[in-house]
């Protein structure tokens, strides 16, 4: 699947089944249509990240990351929200979706939208990164472009290296039609039997295991030459099919429904019931075909009728398929095509006093709370080294941790194997059910109750995707102290290097004996109390907002000062949104940045004309969720793991804690200045559902992750602070 590393523009592979149970309920006070569609409002966003690809301000081999990425984003977003689209279909459930359409509906919106924007995005492959990669000396070849010494070379390495790991795969009545994997770049071959006469096809699978662009060996130090591998099979299809003539070939890409289906209720063993479902998953129906250009009728017809798909899920593409193998381009080494390198710093407050000496990460929380910024400041100086230090120090009782997603090789998780084999209780929640990494959670699963750490799968029906981390210390005058964290992103070192994220760690008595409470509660039964300094969905997050928004709407009424900021990835929740809608017609001024999804519509006359939207992509994935409050003058802001959809509110563990020191408010009045400024490279949606970019280009305006590097790091080399 993928690298989350590389998707530093994607949903966070959280697309997942989003729709209600029920029908819309209908405000009579709202308009019916006050809402945008989500699935084109995430095609949107796909837009955007496609927009950055074309952008000529940007680095080039960056420009084919945001090539990839698109890819990458539309993958996934076909195999699980398409895929859902069609199983609702197929059995017959007719819930609407946001704006009243049924799945049908919606299905045929997707294609059509998702045809335009894959065709243009296939466009500025051929058109504008192929020529911008050549002036810079990186080519992507085809056969025809290699002299006779170099298509020996190439010869040679078919031979030895390609050739045997090859398997054709004939149809014809001895041979049924092969299964065709997901995502898989295949070719379909015609063929003649030079005797007979009787023409077949065949399909020839392009070996995942093989690099997907071979490199042209050359003597100039300053050119790359990339070949397809598709090419080199397609040249050789003989060597294949020998005693057969070649009729015709042509490339295909089939993409599967990969969702998973896991009655908890049903399945005495989670961890069990989820391997088992996960071997199922390659085997998941066809929801996408996507074709070469050129691909004939009678190919087409072929492939249509035995994968058993409709024309309107056919996508004819010109150039390569298989977009999302760009990466291996974009990882090359050429500093100079790229954004310029940036070190993250350590936060002030964990730095060390002197030079030379070690730095005491709990001595720094017992000054004052620390609010840490990712990608800006170093996670492994802080998120990292706080579960390290835990692991070693003698006076550490216990460690509890809630882990969504992780990298492949977690220095946290070793971390916590290290704790519990030194005698420490530790607690892993780990929610094996984040979809893409379930199999990579249940190898990290696995390992921690070897270890000795008690691992737990949180509650049943609800997946766990708060991110909190408890130490549990006796300290040196004997008494028992909390040291905690809870931050908006993964405990994964890799993303949280181009994910933007933020993170509050405190010694908090109040905040410790409620993450208490709430481990106990994840590790045994539901969530039934509320918390003073925390909002926990699925019971009291969404009510503790729309309190919020309901005493900035009154305040407003009153002719009183009142405001609203959020910032999250999308914004579906159409509570919320109704609420938003509402707190605008009284007069609050609302701020809103969204990566991704948003169903609400801005500045439309007599519902929300007090209310704007952004939306910021670039360099870093923008993954912090934000809820701030006017509050007369006292400002209220949260930060967690939350976003504002139908799972986030209903169906998962969500953790917000209330920041309350000044300086990391004021840090976030910063935050949002410079998300919602007009001298800032964003998005502006309209209320026709447009995005537009402001004044073109990113390089006429001030970059917003180009400007937080610099800010952080002046602030950072000033020394330790609070």
């Amino acid at each position: 699947m993928r690298d989350p590393e590389d998707i530093t523009g994607s949903t966070d592979a959280e697309l997942e089944d989003d729709w209600d149970s029920d029908e819309l309920v209908r405000d009579a006070t709202l308009p019916d249509d006050r809402f945008f569609d989500r699935e084109l409002s995430w095609l949107a966003f796909n837009q955007r990240v496609l927009e950055l690809a074309k952008d000529p301000t940007i680095p080039i081999l960056e420009r084919v990351n945001f090539l990839a990425i698109f890819a990458n984003n539309l993958d996934e977003f076909f195999m699980v929200r398409v895929a859902g689209l069609k199983r609702r279909i197929e059995t017959g459930i007719a819930v609407h979706n946001n704006v009243g359409r049924n799945p049908g509906q919606v299905l045929a919106d997707i294609h059509e939208r998702a045809h335009a924007i894959q065709v243009e995005h296939a466009r500025v492959a051929v058109d504008e990164i192929r020529p911008a990669l050549a002036e810079a000396g990186i080519h992507i070849n085809t056969m025809n472009d290699l002299s006779e010494s170099e298509r020996a070379t190439i010869d040679e390495m078919f031979v030895t290296q390609i050739f045997p790991v090859l398997t054709p795969l004939a149809v014809d009545p001895a041979h049924p039609f092969p299964y065709i994997s997901g995502l898989s770049l295949n070719l379909a071959v015609r063929v003649q039997n030079s005797k007979s006469g009787d023409e077949n096809f065949a399909r020839v699978k392009v070996p995942a295991i093989l690099p997907r662009f071979l490199v042209i060996p050359s003597d100039d130090a300053g050119t790359v030459r990339f070949l397809p591998l598709e090419d080199v099979i397609a040249h050789h299809l003989g060597a294949l099919f020998p005693g057969m003539v070649i009729l015709d070939h042509h490339f295909f890409r089939v993409t599967r429904n990969e969702d998973l289906e896991i009655d908890e209720d049903e399945s005495d063993n989670l961890l069990k019931a989820l391997e088992k479902e996960l071997s199922r998953r390659r085997f998941g129906a066809p929801i996408r075909l996507e074709i070469s250009e050129e691909m004939d009728t009678v190919t087409l017809d072929l492939l249509i009728r035995e994968l058993g798909m409709d024309a309107g899920e056919v996508y004819r593409l010109p150039g390569i398929l298989g977009l999302n193998q760009l990466f291996q381009i974009s990882s090359i080494a050429r500093a100079d095509l790229k954004y310029r390198k940036h070190v993250p710093t350590t936060a002030a407050a964990f730095q060390p006093a002197e030079p030379s000496a070690p730095v005491d990460l709990f001595g720094a929380l017992r000054d004052a709370e620390v609010l840490v910024h990712h990608p800006y400041e170093s996670f492994a100086t802080s998120v990292q080294a706080f579960v390290e230090q835990a692991a070693t120090d003698p006076n550490v009782l216990a460690i509890k941790q809630t882990l969504y997603r992780t990298s492949g090789d977690s220095p946290v998780v070793r971390a916590l194997i290290a704790a519990a084999e030194a005698g420490k209780a530790v607690l892993a929640l780990v929610e094996i059910k984040a979809r893409f990494d379930e199999r990579n959670n249940i190898t990290w699963a696995r390992q921690l109750e070897r270890a000795g750490v008690h691992v737990v799968y949180g509650l049943v029906g609800l997946k766990t995707h708060c991110k909190l981390t408890q130490v549990v210390r006796r300290e040196e005058s004997g008494e028992i102290a909390y040291y905690s964290h809870i931050g908006t992103g993964n405990y994964n070192p890799k993303t949280s290097r181009v994910y933007e994220d933020l993170g509050l760690f405190t010694n908090s008595i109040e905040v410790g004996a409620e993450l208490t409470r709430l481990f106990n509660e994840l590790s045994g039964y539901a969530i039934e109390k509320k918390f003073k300094r925390l909002l926990v969905a699925p019971r009291y997050l969404r009510a503790g907002l729309l309190k919020n928004i309901a005493r900035e709407t009154e305040a407003a009424r009153a002719g009183k000062p009142s405001g609203i900021r959020f910032k999250m990835n999308s914004l579906v929740d159409e509570k919320i949104i109704d609420a938003l809608y509402r707190a605008s017609i009284a007069g609050v001024p609302i701020d809103i940045s969204v990566r991704g999804i948003c169903s609400l519509i801005p500045n439309r006359p007599g519902l929300s004309e007090t209310i704007q939207v952004r939306s910021v992509l670039g360099r870093y994935l923008e993954h912090s969720r934000i809820y701030g409050f006017h509050n007369e003058g006292k400002s209220l802001t949260y930060i967690g793991s939350s976003d504002m959809m139908h799972r986030n509110l209903d169906r998962r563990i969500e953790v917000l804690i209330k920041l309350e020191q000044p300086e990391h408010l004021e840090r976030i009045d910063h935050l949002f200045e410079l998300h919602m400024s007009d001298s800032t490279s964003t998005w502006s949606l309209a209320n026709n559902g447009e995005w537009t970019r402001h004044n073109g280009l990113a390089g006429e305006l001030s970059d917003i992750h180009e400007t937080l590097m610099t800010e952080y790091t002046n602030r950072n080399t000033r020394g330790r602070g609070k």
